[in-house]
């Protein structure tokens, strides 16, 4: 993909990356495994996450950090509505998307020429956070493998495992039980970066290729999951109470090679 006046990430967001790393180290023990090869650390590229907690984000910038990678975060409308906090998801570059409503499809327009102008976009391709019982990664939604088939970007899938032991999913409700927990306890978070993900195999005009690559985005994000809890392969140890459980959206999973 050729890009036009490549897009930087402002000072801002590196500083707030830098305090996200101060974040997660004060709450938690971060290991980050993995790599993203050095000519796409500046995009374009599409960063395709499972999404597990609340404290996600901050934790991804973290790991996006050691790896010396701003990527702009597709976020959920309602973080732009904010009175503080959506100026500076604005001014940091992160990108809109106004699910359940009519604008949703502008977020994949605003997605694809923000690689076009060579940034990194970091992507949850599940839609939401997981209710998965067994925490594994849902059956995503098609948006993230239709953002790839539309500008031509390669996917780092990214693995996440640990964050759901520092905010509970109804935060701000127990909020301030979980940080205390973290503090006295310093759970461990690992993230793994795994091997680039091309998709260009797939012609975008064949029916059902959206939903092929979606499968196999979540399945490298799986597999990429699948060393980082050896000895939680079921089910997690740390169980939120207020977190609901959702069967309809289940993903098989393919067996290990």
């Amino acid at each position: 993909m050729e890009t036009t006046n490549p897009w930087r990430p402002p000072a801002f967001w590196r500083a707030a990356q830098a305090l996200a790393h101060a974040a997660v180290t004060l709450l938690a023990r971060l290991e980050v495994t993995g790599d993203v090869p050095r000519h796409l650390r500046h995009g374009p590229l599409i960063l395709a996450a499972n999404h597990i907690s609340p404290f996600d984000p901050i934790v991804l910038a973290a790991a996006c950090r050691t790896r010396g990678i701003a990527p702009r975060i597709m976020a959920t409308g309602g973080l732009f509505r904010t009175p503080v906090i959506g100026p500076l998801m604005r001014h940091a570059g992160h990108l809109r998307v106004d699910r359940g409503t009519d604008a949703v499809h502008r977020a994949l327009d605003d997605a694809t020429a923000a690689l076009a102008a060579g940034s990194v976009v970091l992507v949850y391709p599940e839609g939401r956070i997981g209710l998965d019982p067994g925490m594994w990664p849902e059956r995503g939604k098609t948006g993230t493998a239709r953002l790839a088939l539309a500008s031509g970007a390669p996917i780092v899938p990214v693995a996440q495992w640990g964050s759901h032991e520092v905010l509970p999913y109804r935060t701000p409700k127990g909020m301030l039980r979980g940080v205390v927990r973290a503090l006295l306890r310093r759970p461990v978070i690992r993230i793994r970066f795994a091997a680039p993900l091309d998709l260009r195999d797939l012609d975008p005009d064949t029916p059902g290729a959206a939903r092929r690559g979606t499968d196999r985005i979540i399945d490298a994000v799986t597999e990429a999951l699948v060393p980082l809890r050896p000895d939680e392969p079921d089910r997690p140890r740390h169980v939120d109470p207020g977190r609901p459980v959702d069967t309809s959206r289940a993903h098989r999973r393919r067996p290990p090679d």
